[in-house]
């Protein structure tokens, strides 16, 4: 009777283990749980199990290590370049949130296969502590001219690494290579992803780092202060889009699309700018601190098409220069 007793519990906790939706996010997104979860789980009655996966290159090999028997039901933060491997790979599945329309512009749905919708979006700059420079650089020419001075994130591993690199391919063209060969010296150290980046930044190993925008509002914030400083370099700034997605093969389906939906609602985008430090693509009123955001000027892109085709070749090129 003990034993049958045992097993009926057991099968409880696995039930209850099954209903529970799952959530893969990367570490910075895990505010989620916190700041918005709850709201979702009191107004469906549905258990949200948010587990954290270093950065969004990590969220994406697991999905892909999962593919065959998908765990996740949702995937929340993988950018327009990540989401191109993401759709390749076929861990996807299509859905069009009911509430689609409230996404404020069109330019912000970079995934024509109806897979991925965005949740987000930022400019990627360069942030710069003035205290340990005696000059601030404006273009990425400047860049090379400060030896072991910038700190950046592996575009194998990492969304703004990845980014970053397709930043620069979007501004130097097939002269891309030559530019990375140049900028090398400045770099002091290449890190798995944007929290050990920062962390190294803080500390003051290096007065440069690559990060976002919205950095001077973040620093205002918590601080009181605009110690930390962003400039995005002249020849234009790079728009790294994030998005939201259900996992081909979720278990709880009717409840993953209730969460797609959720995403696009004013109860989570306007946790948005205080938690991610980036811009919600609803119209929502923007926190005082986002007056220091820095707002770019000029936009450069890359088509998803042309990314899909030249990705694993420019990461290849990129470790072969670096390594």
């Amino acid at each position: 009777m003990r034993k049958v007793m045992l097993f009926l519990m057991f099968m409880l906790v696995v039930s209850a283990s099954q209903m529970a939706l799952t959530v893969y996010t990367y570490e910075s997104l895990g505010w989620i749980e916190e700041s918005a979860v709850g709201i979702f789980e009191e107004k469906y009655g549905v258990d949200v199990d948010v587990i954290q996966l270093g950065d969004g290159g990590n969220v994406l090999s697991r999905l892909i290590l999962e593919k065959r028997n998908p765990r996740a039901d949702i995937v929340i933060g993988l950018d327009q370049s990540l989401a191109v491997k993401a759709i390749e790979e076929g861990i996807l599945d299509t859905y069009t949130p009911k509430n689609l329309s409230n996404i404020a512009r069109k330019e912000y749905i970079f995934d024509k296969t109806g897979r991925m919708y965005p949740f987000d979006f930022g400019a990627i700059a360069i942030i710069y502590d003035p205290m340990r420079m005696d000059s601030v650089p404006v273009s990425f020419e400047d860049l090379k001219n400060y030896k072991n001075s910038l700190v950046i994130q592996d575009p194998r591993s990492s969304s703004t690494g990845q980014a970053f690199l397709l930043w620069t391919i979007a501004i130097y063209g097939e002269n891309w290579k030559t530019f990375w060969t140049e900028l090398k010296p400045a770099i002091l150290t290449v890190t798995s992803g944007w929290s050990e980046a920062f962390s190294k930044f803080e500390a003051g190993e290096a007065p440069m780092m690559v990060s976002y925008a919205t950095d001077g509002a973040y620093s205002y914030h918590y601080y009181e202060s605009t110690q930390y400083k962003a400039f995005i370099p002249e020849e234009g700034a790079y728009l790294q889009i994030e998005g939201a997605a259900i996992v081909k093969g979720s278990k709880n389906r009717e409840d993953a699309e209730k969460f797609m939906d959720f995403i696009l609602s004013e109860d989570f985008q306007k946790e948005i700018a205080l938690n991610q430090w980036m811009f919600p693509v609803m119209e929502v009123k923007l926190p005082d601190a986002f007056k220091y955001a820095v707002t770019p000027e000029k936009i450069v892109t890359i088509d998803t098409d042309i990314i899909a085709e030249n990705m694993e070749k420019w990461i290849s090129d990129w470790e072969e220069i670096m390594y």
